[in-house]
C-alpha cells in the first residue's frame, strides 16, 4: 500500500529545542487485543521527557498523554495486561498541539468496524499535527477513510541516534522513532538522547525477538506489522499465508522480504517468539511446564523440554530455577484458558 504523503504544516527543524512552552497532547487510541510493547515505549518516551524537563526546568508537564478507547474503561492488551482508558466521545480537543497514535494489534479488524472510534478519528484528524498508526493501526485509519500524517523531520536526515538512513515516504516511520524525533524537535537533541538511552527492556530472555524499539527503524512497516502479528498469535495455530496477508504481500515476496529484513524465516521467528514467551512465563508465573508450553503454542511439556535442550542446553525447570535466583520467585498461577490445537499449521 502506498503511504499517503500527508505531512504536518511546518518546516524542517534543527535539533535546537523550540521555545514554545504550551502542553502537547498525546492521544493514543487503543482497543482490546492491542499490541502493548510499542505503545508502552511511546508512553515511556513522553513521560521520561516530562521527568527530565521537570528536573531541569521546573513547571508544568510538556506532554499530556491520554489513553482512549471507543467506550472507555478497562482495555486488555494482547498479552492480557489491562490499562484504563477514557471514552473517546468524552475526550475534547484543546487549543494545544495534538499528536494522535493509533495502536495496532491482533483484534484490529473488529476495532476498525467500531463506528464510535471511526467517527471520533474523523473529528480529531484535521486538528492533529501528527496522525501515526502503529503497525496494524493503519487498518483503522483506512476504515475511517483517513490518511496517516507523519512527522516531516523524519525524512531527509537520519533516524535518531541510528546510523541507518531515514525512510522514504513509501515506508512508514516507526512510532518510537517518531516520538523521539518530536522530543528532539521540542526539547533538543541532548535531552532526546537521554530519553532514548532510558527506554530499554528490564529483562531479556535468550529468545528476545529482534523487533524491539532499538532496531525497529531498520525494518519496513509491513514486515514489522507481520512480525508483531506473529508475536501476538504465538498461542494460536497460524500459517505463513496468514502472516503474508497481514503484510499485504504474496507468500513468495513475503518470505523473501521477511528473511531479508528480520534475518530469519517467519517460521523461525514464530518459534523464537514462542520460546521467548515460554521463558517469560517460566519467570513470571508458577504454572506447570506443560501448561506453559500449550499457552505458548507448543504441543506439550515434552516438546518444550526438547527445544530448551536444543537451544539452551538446559531444561525448562532448570531455567526457571536459575532465573528465579536472579529475579526472584514467580507470581502465583492464574486461571487457565484453552488453546486451539495447532493441527497442520505452524
Amino acid at each position: 500500500m502506498e503511504l499517503a504523503r500527508t505531512l504536518p504544516r511546518y518546516s524542517r527543524q534543527t535539533t535546537a529545542p523550540t521555545q514554545v512552552r504550551a502542553t502537547t497532547r498525546v492521544d493514543i487510541a487503543l482497543f482490546n487485543g492491542f499490541a502493548l510493547p510499542e505503545v508502552a515505549a511511546v508512553i515511556e518516551i513522553f513521560q521520561k521527557a516530562n521527568s527530565l524537563v521537570a528536573a531541569q526546568r521546573p513547571g508544568r508537564a510538556r506532554y499530556d498523554v491520554s489513553l482512549l478507547s471507543a467506550a472507555g474503561g478497562r482495555i486488555a492488551s494482547s498479552s492480557s495486561v489491562f490499562v484504563w482508558t477514557d471514552d473517546v466521545q468524552s475526550h475534547r480537543g484543546t487549543n494545544d498541539t495534538h499528536l494522535l497514535f493509533i495502536a495496532g494489534g491482533a483484534e484490529v479488524q473488529q476495532a476498525s468496524r467500531d463506528e464510535r472510534l471511526s467517527n471520533w478519528l474523523r473529528r480529531r484528524h484535521p486538528f492533529s499535527e501528527i496522525v501515526h498508526p502503529i503497525a496494524e493501526g493503519r487498518l483503522i485509519l483506512e476504515a475511517a477513510g483517513l490518511p496517516s500524517r507523519y512527522c516531516q523531520i523524519q525524512y531527509g536526515g537520519h533516524e535518531p541516534y541510528s546510523p541507518h538512513p531515514a525512510q522514504s515516504l513509501t515506508e512508514a516511520p516507526g512510532a518510537v522513532s517518531t516520538a523521539l524525533r518530536i522530543v528532539e524537535r521540542n526539547l533538543g537533541s541532548d535531552l532526546a538522547r537521554e530519553v532514548a538511552a532510558s527506554i530499554v527492556p528490564q529483562h531479556h530472555s535468550p529468545f528476545t525477538s529482534p523487533s524491539t524499539p532499538s532496531v525497529a527503524t531498520q525494518i519496513s512497516e509491513k514486515i514489522m506489522a507481520s512480525a508483531r502479528w506473529l508475536e501476538a498469535n504465538v498461542d494460536l495455530p497460524v500459517s505463513i499465508d496468514d502472516a503474508a496477508q497481514v503484510a499485504a504481500m504474496s507468500e513468495r515476496n513475503f518470505l523473501r522480504r521477511f528473511k531479508s529484513e528480520i534475518g530469519m524465516t517467519p517460521s523461525d521467528y514464530l518459534l523464537r517468539a514462542r520460546l521467548n514467551m515460554s521463558c517469560r512465563m517460566l519467570l513470571d508465573s508458577s504454572l506447570p511446564i506443560d501448561k506453559i508450553a500449550r499457552r505458548c503454542g507448543i504441543s506439550g511439556g515434552g516438546r518444550l523440554a526438547k527445544l530448551f535442550r536444543k537451544y539452551l542446553a538446559t531444561t525448562p525447570t532448570d531455567y526457571r530455577n536459575l532465573q528465579a535466583r536472579a529475579y526472584g520467585p514467580p507470581v502465583p498461577a492464574r486461571t487457565t484458558r484453552s488453546v486451539p490445537s495447532a493441527g497442520n499449521r505452524t
